[in-house]
């Protein structure tokens, strides 16, 4: 299990911590922690939101037009006539060599020169617009500042000279801004396009992603004509050479079938057959040469037989090859591609990209992962009080109040809520919490209260005047102390009538005030002043002489003004803590509870103030049952 972010050394250091599985996050603290946080969660996914839309709105829609195109093998004339259940099928490479074929310069040359788009406009690459430019289209400026834009207009006319090397170097800069042109053109569409082949059919998608639907789609049709079309060039290109071949080598062969017919004919014309020649004799003048005439015995040169078989063979080669040629022309016009369209491009009805669903919903889930790391990581640094539970884990006292406030935007909340706005949430927590202080004093009286807290504005005067007058209300006379010399809240708001240094200060109880409306008495801070009430000594006798109060709640000084200031609270009957929550750290309140155990007092409770989510509601709606 994942341990909490309160150590366990505060168990060590800390007595009254209990002994339990508190060290373990459990489903109370996670739910804590959200309502803890929610702003900061929730406030992170509408930014991410925000931003999804800024990039949406701010992004150029892109189209994509998808054709399709089928490749069928063929099989050869030689395999045809062997057998008609031949069953040809072509592997990966030669359907990755299509694909290859479909994404060459060729075909891209083809389509442009086809479409123009070297001259075209719309034509343009797909580059994501930088910040400057998105902010100028929500404003309202749209501005497009492609650097492609420049390089697609006319090149500018250079200035005349007379010399004839200047005009050869503007010559020479307009193909090379041509050339670098046409370049760029061809990496915008290669850029654009896309060529996938389809599971492990013979079907090929092709599809072409351009700012223009229109051209989107004539651009994936006429990439996909342009393949059909390179195929048969190239076929029609092969049988042209074929035949070009098959012309020079019938002319070389009719030269050689002539010759050879030609020397049979004047061989047989120069030589005498009669039957009565012997075999071997020699022939001078047309006549048989006598036995022992001549130079040899034996003929010289070819027979004529083998020049008959040396005519034969010739003639046999060009009738071949005329019978080839023949095919050939007649087979030429009949030429069929191995691809055809089965799907043709349409105009694009949506942009394809940005995927506005998917982009807003990332966006959130974003900003909701960002909100939650945000939150966890300040939950993990900080070190302010926030729940019941880190109070008793950390500090080993007990939560018995938590007071939101009263108002969202004029602060925590006035000194007589309770009565001007009884069913209010404050009003409701702070009954509460008289009644946990009621649980409190079964076991140990509670007359005297006394309330501080570490920090002055934290909400102790107004946690003591609102209380004071709960116990008022319920029929209990009520005297509230302002003890806090050194900020005199409650005698500056309750009263609008201060006391004259004229006025006899040595008896006490002619300075005490009633408050109209709250039907509690106060004693002003100038008579606590004067007669030093902050010291224990004067304060024990002042609470032995004001005996006809059934309870005085004491307005005791902050921590920050001074530990002095807290002596007179050992003669309370128990004391109050008021921490502010997620403002207080847990350190100044931990040093005023170590402060208060030093001079024996009996430390009640923790209040806390200007609370953002209750998280004691089942422990309040227990106190209110058992108050009723």
């Amino acid at each position: 299990m994942l341990e909490s972010q309160w150590s366990a050394a505060a168990k060590q250091s800390n007595p009254y911590r209990p002994d339990s599985d508190s060290d373990f996050i459990r489903f109370a603290d996670i739910t804590s922690f959200i309502r803890q946080r929610i702003f900061l969660i929730m406030s992170c996914p509408f930014i991410g939101l925000l931003g999804a839309v800024f990039y949406v709105a701010t992004t150029d829609s892109i189209f994509t037009a998808r054709t399709q195109i089928l490749i069928e093998p063929k099989i050869p004339e030689l395999l045809q006539k062997q057998s008609s259940d031949i069953n040809l099928s072509l592997d990966t490479s030669q359907v990755e060599t299509q694909l290859a074929v479909l994404r060459s310069e060729k075909i891209a040359s083809m389509v442009i020169d086809e479409l123009g788009l070297v001259d075209d406009p719309s034509f343009k690459p797909l580059h994501s617009p930088s910040l400057t430019v998105r902010l100028e289209r929500i404003a309202g400026m749209a501005v497009e500042t492609f650097a492609f834009n420049e390089v697609t207009q006319p090149p500018t006319a250079p200035p005349p000279s007379t010399a004839p090397d200047a005009a050869e170097t503007s010559e020479l800069t307009a193909e090379l801004l041509e050339f670098q042109r046409r370049r760029r053109v061809v990496e915008t569409f290669s850029q654009g396009l896309g060529v996938q082949r389809v599971g492990v059919s013979y079907a090929i998608d092709i599809t072409f992603n351009s700012l223009d639907p229109e051209l989107a789609a004539k651009v994936a049709n006429a990439t996909a004509g342009a393949f059909v079309r390179e195929q048969l060039e190239t076929r029609a290109a092969a049988a042209r050479e074929g035949v070009e071949w098959l012309e020079k080598r019938i002319e070389e062969v009719r030269v050689q079938m002539n010759l050879a017919t030609q020397i049979t004919q004047e061989f047989r014309a120069k030589h005498d057959y009669r039957v009565g020649r012997q075999p071997g004799a020699p022939i001078v003048d047309g006549q048989v040469a006598p036995s022992g005439e001549g130079e040899s015995t034996t003929p010289s040169g070819p027979t004529l037989e083998e020049l008959e078989v040396t005519a034969e063979t010739y003639r046999k080669m060009y009738e071949s090859l005329l019978a080839g040629f023949t095919n050939s022309v007649n087979q030429q016009p009949f030429l069929i591609a191995d691809a055809r369209v089965i799907t043709p491009a349409t105009r694009p009805l949506a942009p394809s990209y940005p995927r506005t669903k998917l982009v807003l919903a990332l966006g959130v889930l974003a900003g909701l992962m960002a909100g939650v790391g945000l939150a966890f990581a300040r939950h993990t640094l900080d070190r302010t009080i926030r729940t019941p539970r880190q109070i008793r884990d950390e500090l080993g006292l007990d939560c018995i109040g938590e007071l939101p406030a009263a108002r969202f935007f004029r602060g925590f909340g006035q000194l007589d809520d309770v009565l001007k706005r009884p069913e209010s949430p404050f009003s409701r927590s702070l009954r509460s919490t008289k009644a946990a202080i009621s649980m409190a004093e079964v076991a140990h009286p509670l007359r005297c209260i006394g309330i501080t807290s570490v920090a002055p504005g934290e909400g102790k005067s107004t946690v003591a005047s609102n209380l004071a007058a709960l116990y008022a209300a319920s029929g209990v006379r009520t005297l509230v102390i302002d003890a806090d010399v050194f900020h005199s809240a409650l005698t500056n708001r309750l009263l609008y009538a201060r006391a004259s240094t004229d006025e006899n200060l040595d008896d006490i109880r002619e300075q005490i005030k009633f408050v109209p409306g709250q039907y509690f008495d106060l004693l002003p801070s100038e008579v606590s002043a004067a007669h030093r009430l902050i010291t224990p000594k004067n304060m024990e006798k002042l609470l032995d002489e004001l005996d006809s109060y059934e309870v005085i709640i004491v307005d005791l000084p902050a921590l920050a003004s001074g530990v002095h200031g807290l002596t007179a609270a050992s003669v309370l009957d128990g004391v109050l803590i008021v921490t502010e929550w997620g403002k207080t750290p847990f350190e100044l309140v931990a040093e005023l509870s170590r402060v208060l155990q030093v001079t024996k007092t009996n430390v009640i409770g923790v209040i806390m103030t200007k609370v953002r989510s209750v998280s004691t509601r089942q422990y309040r709606s227990r106190a209110t049952q058992a108050a009723r």
